[in-house]
């Protein structure tokens, strides 16, 4: 089979997106199919080289002049690779596919990752939508996606190609116990909520510290919140970091605080990790936690809650190993290889109906 994968682009900044679609790539190469992906670039092209995947350097940003070009290079990437299937997994690249594939005969199919935008509905334009979670799927059917043509590959990352086994890194050397956070510095994450239930346990356990791992427009403002409180020397600001694991295995606890999150891929590196997690019970986290079984959920945008989770947490280092054990059973399901299975099931299925 011939894939054509296209994103925006693939850079090694932290970007669920962008992992998926390579940990896909890179498994479809490596199992016998001619695969491909079109972006305007980044890290990850020495990956995709080392896995035999080819990739066409096509820059999407949105001006009309850009966009003029990116149609022209798009057409002469389907001429030259003819794919079967077109795989896009961000908006202007499953406009581009579906406005250009006229007598091209690939199938093209869409993953909705981030549903909570209003754009997510135009994904809606393939013949065949994945959903990464039952969450995404049900919000899509809402927002007017036909229910035959849904499909749900939950996330997994676990196997990765982008990373090494879990055994091959170094722990970091944090300060116990130890509260951490890896996640894009965006409001919806609730880094604000989790930086005030910090706030209000940390004096009852001296030695407690948070780590926040991580980037983005909104760091500023979260460094800001920080330096408000009684305890902003044992909150600390990491940036983005390309080997997260290390924070993880060092970690106690790890907390998913978002107010938004369809299925984060942090969830599954935090369990495998051992990590006692707190998240929120929105969108796919449930999901990833096995409902519940696998690391407390609390209400979003609630920090006395997540307080609560944390100081229960805290207080008892048998309850605190209890969850790490918890977090750690039924991996198997967050393992790359059967995204990667269910994947392509999608594509078989498509293919064999269009004969």
């Amino acid at each position: 089979m011939r894939i054509l994968h296209i994103l925006n682009h693939i850079q090694e900044i932290g970007n669920g997106i962008v992992n998926v679609a390579i940990d896909l790539a890179c498994l479809q190469a490596k199992t016998g199919h001619d695969v491909a992906v079109a972006s305007a670039g980044g890290e990850y092209e020495a990956l995709l080289s080392e896995y035999g995947a080819k990739h066409f350097k096509i820059d999407q940003t949105r001006t009309p002049i850009n966009l003029i070009k990116a149609a022209s290079m798009y057409r002469v990437a389907v001429q030259e690779f003819k794919p079967d299937i077109v795989h896009a997994h961000m908006m202007t690249g499953v406009v581009l596919a579906r406005l250009l594939k006229m007598s091209s005969g690939y199938t093209l199919v869409s993953t909705v990752h981030n549903e909570f935008q209003r754009s997510a509905v135009l994904m809606g334009w393939a013949e065949r939508v994945i959903a990464v979670s039952q969450a995404v799927a049900q919000s899509m059917v809402q927002r007017g996606i036909a229910e035959n043509k849904l499909r749900i590959v939950s996330n997994g990352t676990l196997g990765s190609p982008r990373t090494r086994q879990l055994k091959e890194y170094q722990p970091l050397s944090l300060k116990r116990p130890a509260i951490a956070t890896v996640a894009g510095m965006y409001r919806r994450k609730g880094i604000a909520e989790l930086i005030e239930a910090f706030a209000q346990v940390a004096a009852n356990f001296p030695q407690a510290q948070l780590y926040i791992v991580g980037n983005g427009p909104d760091r500023e403002l979260f460094e800001a919140q920080a330096k408000l409180t009684t305890v902003s020397d044992r909150i600390h600001f990491e940036g983005f970091q390309p080997e997260p694991q290390r924070y993880l295995l060092a970690s106690d606890i790890f907390v998913l605080a978002s107010h938004r999150d369809p299925s984060p891929l942090v969830i599954p590196e935090a369990r495998e990790a051992g990590c006692a997690i707190v998240a929120t019970a929105v969108d796919g986290i449930p999901e990833a936690l096995d409902g519940g079984q696998a690391g407390f959920l609390v209400p979003p945008s609630d920090s006395k809650a997540l307080a609560g989770a944390l100081e229960q947490l805290l207080s008892d280092p048998n309850v605190l190993q209890q969850w790490k054990e918890q977090a750690q059973h039924n991996l198997d399901r967050l393992n790359v290889v059967r995204v990667h299975q269910e994947t392509m099931m999608v594509y078989e299925e498509l293919i064999a109906n269009s004969k």
